[in-house]
């Protein structure tokens, strides 16, 4: 009788252990919906959507993200956000971003964007996701060239 409760404490721990796996980052694939909502000459407010995928075989939570854009390696500006957004599993989702740019560090970058070349765009800092409200905090680190014309 022993026997037969070791049996299923066993099958149930690895069922446990299994269905505990360390979710895989999610992957950046895209931005959608780039606005300006103010526009100024010493500060603006930019908002736009970022693009993931989630390979995991299981829906998550995003509970915070803090991030830094920089463009061509200059400092364009922190997005902080504590909304939560659900995550379905394998399947695109979209993290809405808000942040304030200093003008000068755009201006710097402003004749490589107008005219349609290449700019560098670095994402980094790090995302709280989670599952049944057990987060874990995760980094972010994306760098890629992307074409903004305006013409």
């Amino acid at each position: 009788m022993i026997k037969s409760y070791l049996v299923y404490f066993y099958i149930l721990l690895i069922l446990v252990l299994i269905s505990c796996s360390v979710p895989q980052g999610l992957i950046y694939t895209n931005y959608r919906n780039l606005e300006i909502k103010e526009f100024g000459f010493s500060n603006s407010k930019i908002k736009l959507d970022l693009e993931y995928f989630n390979p995991n075989n299981f829906g998550l939570q995003l509970k915070r993200t803090e991030l830094d854009i920089f463009i061509n390696n200059t400092f364009l500006g922190h997005s902080f956000s504590d909304t939560l957004i659900n995550i379905p599993r394998r399947d695109t989702f979209r993290i809405p971003i808000k942040f304030d740019v200093n003008m000068q560090n755009v201006f710097k970058n402003a004749f490589n964007t107008f005219t349609g070349n290449e700019v560098a765009i670095r994402v980094t800092g790090k995302l709280k996701l989670g599952k049944a409200n057990v987060f874990m905090t995760m980094p972010v680190n994306y760098e890629g060239k992307h074409k903004f014309s305006l013409f």
